[in-house]
């Protein structure tokens, strides 16, 4: 019987080398073929409108966001697709409306076994297989400096960020970041959910934040009555942009002084829009338009539609968020996304309109349904009663301008804008011109004059297009049982007002662990 003699060792250990030598080889070459990326930043503000100095804002101190602005592009036309965070952030999570997928409803499928629909993925995700690091980022030298808040309405797709990635020592030095910090201001201070116990509701770092603006030197806007109680609310929401800018100042300044900041792409934005009794949960303009800032790093060259210190006014959805990262980071954009990037060549038009829609927040039902386009804006309540005057306890609770336009509208003293939107029922329909009438307090929608008519016709047509086109899931009421459970939550955390007492308990009861709305 033949047998083959076995190689010599030598002969072994020789092949081994060679393999080994062109492994390494191959392991150059991918990784000089593959492509280098930049960091890329988020800072997310919380429930804020155009209130910066770089907007032109008056009684705020915004330096490093106008500082961001100067050197990137400010854009001044950018609508969220819901007026609250976690419908709004569940959107551009993922880039595609919340209303397309399910994720519609305020703090919705925290607790049932929902997933995305087949094919669409949280942004974290589609950057990590890009070779991200992906972090929500708290603290920074020891001190707080966002939320790590998440509040998107899907649980059961993993793990959104890295693990132990909360500390600004986690980014790695080897490998590109996408970090996120969530800002604390422009927020109340609600989270031990025992608010009900508190007179008033404090804003998040209001005892520190610097009185820039005060009472007796803002302007409201001509919704509200002129009162004492509207001046001193209002300047706390100013002041808590400007601590906003100050914290922000501080994940800046650190990131220039590791000398990534010309590695990094910054974009700044809000998630929804102003904090304030119109603005959040309404979609009027003051609820959905947020500002955007993007600032491109030095060591990248820059891409197509990007100027330093440009001003961008063409009409833009927040949604646009999503792919505009994508690009960013080098990651091409899924084709049934809603969303489209702001930097580039043009793979798309710009737009002509950017939608909006509002569903249940906590136990308040209303769906609402929202278009811009360059000029006007067209409003579609089409739920029944009360749209501002109806009840929801954190408003009630958090808002001291809602009990006092209660007791105003009570004695007869309320007039004009203010009266107007207490008595305000749907369904109904609204249309403004924010050229004319930015405030949006006179309605257009029955007007006679040939322009507005034909600018409520074709937004109608664009609203009903859209509603068919994206499969709109507002249609398909929430289930009893899901609904019935918020009225009790929310009066135990915020309490219920003495007007609409019946039916609720008397006393709030012990509060859940707290969830960040």
């Amino acid at each position: 019987m033949l047998c083959t003699k076995p190689p010599h060792s030598s002969m072994i250990h020789l092949r081994l080398l060679r393999c080994f030598a062109l492994a390494l080889v191959a392991t150059a070459s991918s990784a000089e073929l593959a492509p280098r990326r930049p960091n890329i930043l988020w800072l997310a503000g919380e429930n804020l409108a155009h209130d910066l100095g770089c907007y032109g804002a008056k009684h705020v101190r915004t330096p490093h966001l106008d500082r961001l602005a100067a050197e990137g592009v400010r854009y001044t036309n950018v609508i969220a697709t819901n007026p609250t965070c976690a419908p709004s952030r569940s959107a551009f999570f993922t880039g595609l409306y919340q209303t397309s997928t399910d994720t519609h409803p305020m703090r919705s499928h925290r607790t049932d076994a929902y997933r995305l629909p087949e094919g669409v993925r949280p942004i974290t995700h589609r950057l990590r297989d890009a070779g991200y690091f992906t972090a929500n980022l708290k603290t920074l030298d020891g001190k707080e400096i966002g939320t790590g808040k998440l509040d998107l309405n899907f649980v059961n797709e993993g793990p959104i960020y890295h693990e132990n990635s909360g500390d600004w020592s986690a980014l790695p030095q080897d490998r590109p970041f996408f970090a996120v910090v969530n800002a604390m201001e422009s927020e109340y201070d609600i989270y031990d959910r025992q608010t009900w116990k508190h007179a008033r509701a404090e804003w998040v770092g209001e005892r520190e934040h610097e009185k820039i603006a005060t009472p007796a030197n803002v302007t409201p806007p001509p919704y509200y009555p002129d009162h004492p109680v509207v001046r001193a609310e209002w300047a706390r929401y100013l002041n808590s942009v400007s601590g906003m800018d100050q914290r922000f100042g501080v994940v800046l300044e650190k990131l220039r002084a590791e000398g990534r900041e010309d590695d990094t792409v910054i974009i700044f934005f809000g998630d929804n829009g102003r904090l304030e009794p119109r603005g959040i949960h309404w979609c009027y303009d003051s609820g959905l338009r947020v500002p955007l800032i993007i600032r491109w790093p030095k060591n990248f060259p820059a891409p197509a539609r990007y100027a330093p210190g440009a001003v961008n006014d063409e009409l833009v959805s927040l949604l646009d968020l999503t792919a505009t990262t994508l690009a960013a980071a080098g990651v091409p954009r899924p084709m049934l996304m809603h969303s489209h990037s702001l930097i580039g060549e043009r793979t798309a038009p710009p737009r002509s309109y950017a939608f909006a829609a509002r569903d249940r927040i906590d136990e308040t039902e209303q769906r609402i349904r929202s278009v811009h386009d360059a000029r006007y804006h067209y409003i579609r309540t089409l739920s029944t009663g009360p749209t501002f005057a109806s009840l929801n306890r954190y408003k009630e609770k958090c808002f001291p301008i809602y009990p006092l336009m209660r007791q105003l509208h009570a004695e007869g003293k309320l007039t004009g804008a203010p009266l107007e939107l207490m008595q305000r029922t749907g369904p109904c329909e609204e249309l403004y011109d924010l050229r004319s009438d930015p405030h949006e307090i006179k309605n257009l929608a029955a007007s006679s004059q040939p322009a507005q008519r034909e600018a409520l016709i074709r937004l109608r047509a664009a609203l009903d297009t859209w509603l068919v086109e994206t499969g709109d899931r507002g249609y398909f009421p929430e289930p009893r049982e899901i609904v019935a459970p918020f009225t009790q939550e929310m009066h135990d955390w915020f309490g219920t007002p003495a007007w609409a007492l019946s039916g609720a308990t008397s006393t709030p009861a012990s509060a859940p662990a707290p969830v960040r709305r």
